[in-house]
Parts: structure tokens; sequence; C-alpha cells
């Protein structure tokens, strides 16, 4: 099976506190998993989980603890002293467009240095013609774009051009973090339908990495849910998310409101922010909040035991649950 990008035992540890007061948090955690070209993977948790710290290794903005990241057959690090230019086809869009661009610069300028600087242009004439042609792939145009500065954009606008900046180099891989949590709800699924139109028609890989199930089922083939630095089920987002096994996972998706007035507000479930005993806990890190778990889910860490095509960090299929 072709991968694209392959994640293999990714671990990245954080000291925090003072010399006297040290604590180690392991915040992503032997995490594997692959992309295949022309594919939308999800990667998909509360904050805190892990997801995010785990995409900026995968970009190079943080060095990892242990583990390999490989893609397109190169990996990140060739020895200890070299890196290898690995990130090529790779390009990232972030959570807030707002942050994403200098208020007191013209948008348009930030396209002509990524054209000069990759060298995908002859003349201003050519420059213009492949920003208009990826200003129209996000469904917008170079006249409403020229000249202008941030602020004259709305939200959902700002992340377009994010978008169509990042196609202006072709890349093959997308890594977006959480591309839609910054947007009006009203604006949402246009950001989600344009990554699945670049998967269609342009074979773009994406890794879109979300805390909202929603938009995660409606554009992804697979899925993997995170918690406190683990990956604690993967497999297709149908099985996934209509038949989840994990404990954590069957929370998450009783958490999502649904359209039904019957329903009362006691049934919902509220997922508690970071805590730092959870990653600290020695067996499996949700045993705390896990109505099913007993006490080899509190001393010993589960394995990854594959139920049919799904991945679950859970006791309760490795043999050793009572």
């Amino acid at each position: 099976m072709e991968k694209l990008l392959e994640v293999a035992g990714l671990t990245k540890v954080f000291t925090l506190g003072s010399i006297l007061s040290r604590v180690r948090i392991t915040a992503v955690d032997n995490v594997s998993f692959h992309i295949k070209p022309g594919e939308i993977f999800a990667l998909a948790g509360e904050s805190g989980c892990g997801k995010t710290t785990a995409a900026r290794i995968i970009l190079g903005f943080e060095e990892p603890t242990s583990g390999d990241i490989v893609h397109r057959g190169k990996k990140d690090v060739e020895s200890k002293n070299q890196k290898v230019w690995f990130t090529e086809g790779v390009q990232a869009i972030f959570q807030d467009p707002f942050e994403t661009f200098n208020p007191l610069r013209r948008v348009d300028r930030y396209f002509f240095e990524t054209v000069q600087n990759f060298r995908l242009a002859r003349n201003k004439e050519e420059a213009i013609g492949l920003i208009e042609e990826k200003l129209n792939a996000v469904g917008l145009n170079y006249e409403e774009f020229s000249g202008r500065y941030p602020s004259e954009f709305s939200g959902g606008q700002l992340q377009r051009i994010s978008i169509a900046r990042a196609l202006l180099t072709n890349p093959t891989l997308l890594i977006a973090d959480e591309p839609v949590s910054m947007v009006d709800a009203s604006l949402r699924m246009s950001i989600v339908n344009l990554f699945k139109k670049l998967k269609e028609e342009s074979g773009v890989s994406v890794l879109y990495i979300t805390h909202d199930l929603a938009t995660a089922y409606y554009v992804s083939e697979r899925i993997a849910i995170m918690f406190r630095g683990n990956i604690v089920e993967m497999g297709p987002v149908e099985k996934v998310l209509m038949d989840p096994k994990h404990s954590y996972t069957k929370l998450l998706r009783a958490s999502v409101p649904e359209a039904d007035p019957t329903r009362r507000w006691s049934e919902r479930v509220s997922l508690s922010e970071l805590e730092h005993e959870e990653y600290l806990r020695a067996g499996c890190k949700f045993a705390g909040r896990c109505p099913s778990a007993v006490e080899v889910c509190r001393c010993e860490v589960p394995t990854d035991t594959w139920v049919e095509d799904v991945l679950v960090k859970c006791h309760r299929y490795t043999g050793k649950y009572p």
C-alpha cells in the first residue's frame, strides 16, 4: 500500500516547572499513522490531546524526542547532525487566518513573495496568472483580492486566501490545524467542501486536525482519535464514529450536539480541560473518566489491538479485561 506520509512511534516530551520541581509531560506518546495519496485523514480530540504538537513536529516546528517521519520515502532526519528537506510538497493552514497575515501589509504581497522565492513565474504577468488560478480554485478572484489588507476580508475569505497561498507551490499534502474553528458556522462547510474538492480534482492529501467530529466525519475517509498524547482509536471514519469501541470515542461522540429537541440537556457530556494527572497517569490515561475502568486499567498501559480494521487502545480488547 502506497503511503504519502508515515509517522512511526512519534514521541515528544516536555519538561515543565523549575529545577527543583520539574515534571515531564509526554505530549505525544508513541503515535503512529499514515496518510495515502489523495486521502483526507482526520486527527481528532479535545484541546490539549497532543494533535497540534504532532502537526508541529511533522512541519518541523518542533523536534521530536523520538520517532520517525517519512514523507514520500524520505525521513525527516538522516543523522543527528543533518536535517533532510523532507517537507517539500507540504503546506500548512492554521487555525486563525487573521494571525497568518500582518494587518499592516497587503495580502497580495505574500503571494508575490512566494512566487518569487520558489521561482514559480518568469515575470509579473505570469505571477498574476498563477495567483488568479489558485484564487479561482478557492472561489475568489484577483480583482477582489489585489491591493487589500487583511482587515478588509471576512474570516471565511481570509481562510480561503490562506488555502490559495498554500496551493501556489502545488503541494501534495496540506496540514490543516483547526481550519474552521475561527470561521462562522455558516462558512465552515464551504471550507470543508473546498478540501474535498481539492482532493477530488487535484489529488491533494489533507491531514485534517480538529476537535469537531461533525466536520471530521463529513470530510475524512479515516480518523484517529487522540487522548492525552495517545491514539486511542483509529480506522475508517464510519466505523470509528458510528460504532465507537473506546470509551473516550464514545464520550466524544455523545458530546456532539444533535438536532433533537426531545433530548435532555442533562444527557449531553461535557469534556474537561487539560489535566496534568491524566498525562501522568501510570495506566490508561482515560481510566479516571472511563465508566468501564477496572484495576488493570489504572496500573497498566493497554496495547494497541486491531478489532477487524479498527485499532483500539483499550484493555477490553487485549484479553486482560475481566
